[in-house]
């Protein structure tokens, strides 16, 4: 009888990790909210909205490295399936091909990531004029700061990114919850030094953050050239560039960042249009945003499983065992969000009461968690987790497709129309965001139960 890829041990060992990674991910925007609040709403909001171009870029290389624990799982699946028929020659190949897949990856993530560097340093005030046009002067200020510092990071979250990525793909997710707990201490105790000590407002929060994510580079590269496992890299000559391979990652890299980016740019389109609604509703949507984040934990954790399970069952060539493992997380993904969200209803005006804001901001905010969690319980498993199975696979393109059509057609336009045209304001942005998880839902679901996306292969 075939051994089971990933028993309910296995599956715990994994999903647990992952999930307090999302959470400690998830609290360094919470934080760097929570202590920059209390210097101001022009200070928030100016924060707010450079995190709103972070997250684009942050998007993008979370996509590419993806990509790459994408082609380094189904290498592992490969792998372990010769080991089971006692072809040790061919699992010892597919073993190698797993750690020149982690070389590649690093490569690709630490050229794109210095590049974006470049361009956000180069042209910092012509892309917050672009993305947000006119500002209060206060607002654009703190932006300005804030966005210099930050784009500081860029190289060492990306290198990061693509470590941590490689790790989960083996299906170890304690190594990046170990970092991502690190990480958060010092991103913590930076912003109580710099904002509270120092005074520096914006700027402490930006220091804080790049310390953090130097640190999290450093350690996790670390042990990458040193763990005792399938992707361990020997020496600096496991960068040089590999056509193939690089190939193959960017086959599923390039759909997924172009996918995650255009994503961003259209919640980046919508972030401009809620600026025109004045302070209170740019600090009540930052505020809204950051605790909606940490409901959606369970099903970020679970969509990042899949691409390890699901992946490594595709590469093993059994299709039947995805689909499976395709139905079990996505039912955990829904306990999950479930739990979370009526913990939100319950606690929203204390969550929301932490953060300082203005009684009109306030009560924008909480009235914002409500709408959401109306619509997530149903919905955002199937919109944001479940696309992950078909990526594992190597379904990119269709989850492209889908996500860039329903972005563009469904939450930008509605999200204008209704917040604009019809003047419900900040609703009628949110409105816009649900339309748009309703149509990807929809696509998603029916692709997913058609199963063809199972038979896909990248190795």
């Amino acid at each position: 009888m075939k051994k089971e890829l990933f028993d309910s041990q296995a599956l715990k060992k994994l999903i647990i990790p992952l999930v307090f990674e999302q959470f400690l991910a998830v609290s360094i925007g919470f934080v760097d909210t929570f202590m920059v609040s209390t210097v101001g709403e022009a200070a928030v909001s100016g924060v707010a909205l450079v995190d709103n171009i972070n997250t684009l870029l942050i998007q993008v290389l979370s996509a590419l490295a993806t990509g790459g624990a994408v082609v380094c799982s189904q290498y592992i699946g490969l792998k372990t399936s010769h080991e089971q028929r006692s072809d040790l020659e061919k699992a010892r190949e597919a073993g190698e091909q797993a750690r020149r897949s982690a070389g590649q990856i690093l490569l690709i993530m630490g050229s794109i990531s210095f590049l974006l560097l470049c361009i956000a340093l180069c042209f910092n005030g012509q892309i917050l004029s672009f993305v947000f046009g006119s500002i209060e002067a206060d607002v654009r200020s703190n932006a300005r700061i804030y966005f210099y510092i930050t784009a500081l990071s860029y190289p060492f979250l990306g290198l990061y990114n693509a470590g941590a990525a490689l790790f989960r793909a083996i299906g170890n997710s304690k190594i990046s919850m170990k970092t991502s707990f690190v990480m958060n201490i010092f991103n913590v105790a930076g912003n109580a030094i710099l904002i509270f000590g120092f005074h520096m407002g914006a700027a402490g929060v930006a220091l804080a953050t790049l310390i953090s994510r130097v640190f999290a580079c450093v350690f996790i590269l670390s042990i990458l050239f040193s763990t005792d496992s399938v992707i361990r890299l020997q020496s600096i000559r496991d960068l040089a560039p590999e056509k193939r391979m690089i190939g193959k990652i960017l086959g599923i890299g390039l759909p997924s960042g172009l996918e995650n980016g255009m994503f961003q740019i259209g919640k980046l389109s919508v972030s401009s249009l809620t600026s025109t609604f004045g302070t209170a509703a740019i600090a009540a949507n930052s505020v809204a945003g950051n605790i909606t984040s940490c409901s959606n934990i369970p099903g970020n954790a679970i969509g990042m499983a899949m691409i390890t399970v699901i992946g490594q069952s595709v590469g093993s060539g059994d299709s039947e065992e995805a689909k499976r493992y395709g139905k079990k997380l996505l039912g955990i993904a829904y306990v999950g969000i479930w739990t979370t969200n009526a913990l939100m209803w319950i606690f929203a005006g204390e969550l929301v009461g932490i953060f300082h804001l203005s009684q009109e901001a306030t009560t924008l905010a909480v009235n914002l968690l409500h709408m959401f969690t109306l619509v997530a319980i149903f919905l955002w498993p199937l919109s944001f987790s479940l696309p992950n199975a078909l990526r594992a696979a190597g379904d990119a393109k269709f989850t492209m497709t889908v996500s860039i059509l329903s972005m563009w057609s469904f939450r930008v336009g509605s999200s204008y129309f209704l917040g604009k045209v019809m003047g419900l304001g900040l609703y009628g942005v949110w409105m816009g965001m649900f339309i748009d998880w309703f149509f990807r839902s929809a696509a998603f679901l029916i692709r997913f139960l058609r199963g063809k996306w199972a038979e896909k292969r990248l190795v």
